[in-house]
């Protein structure tokens, strides 16, 4: 079952976590809660390598650069662009529950995707959420901190997680704070623990 507006506020009144959730009535929809542009940007550069090696963890700091855009200036995503953008909220997601991330249909109509593939926030995700903005167009767009972003819709398990994402399962996002790159070198097929 996915969650409606009158589910949603009476949630977060218990245990489903949306901060800060500035206003309300704008940003809580009939069955989503519209989540807002953080100023923290991960850029993929072009790199002097051959290709990006997915084990490789040193890799990351050739290929990427952090930016953060000051208050009142926008961020400018150019068509093909790739980006790693965060959300000002943090959401905590209660073990019975199962979030999912989706752009807004407004910036979808200008070609701005807010997720590649990892659309989802398992029972027991806490942190800010890493967005995969990319640019399909043809003309840059001006994506200023503190828009409406993406929307996170609810669903419902039925029954809790026996074994929700977080820290007794090792899980290398939890907690995370502004955009955070592939650690997939974590994965157990990697050499990892995950």
């Amino acid at each position: 079952m996915i969650l409606s507006d009158a589910d949603i506020e009476r949630r977060l009144g218990d245990d489903l976590v949306v901060e800060p959730l500035d206003d309300p009535d704008i940003q809580i929809q009939p069955a989503s809660v519209d989540l807002r542009l953080g100023n923290e940007f991960l850029e993929f550069q072009h790199a002097n390598i051959p290709c990006i090696h997915p084990n490789d963890e040193t890799e990351t700091e050739e290929y990427t650069r952090k930016t953060t855009v000051p208050e009142g200036d926008d961020y400018i995503l150019h068509p093909g662009d790739f980006v790693l953008g965060t959300t000002v909220e943090r959401v905590e997601i209660p073990a019975d529950l199962i979030a999912h991330v989706e752009g807004r249909s407004s910036l979808g109509r200008l070609a701005i995707v807010v997720h590649a593939t990892a659309g989802l926030c398992d029972p027991g995700y806490e942190g800010q959420i890493t967005l995969e903005l990319s640019n399909l167009g043809r003309a840059p767009v001006a994506l200023s901190p503190g828009m409406r972003i993406s929307q996170l819709t609810f669903t419902e398990l039925k029954s809790e997680a026996d074994r929700p994402y977080g820290s007794e399962r090792g899980s290398k996002y939890q907690g995370q704070t502004g955009p955070q790159a592939s650690r997939i070198q974590s994965d157990r097929e990697f050499g990892g623990d995950q």
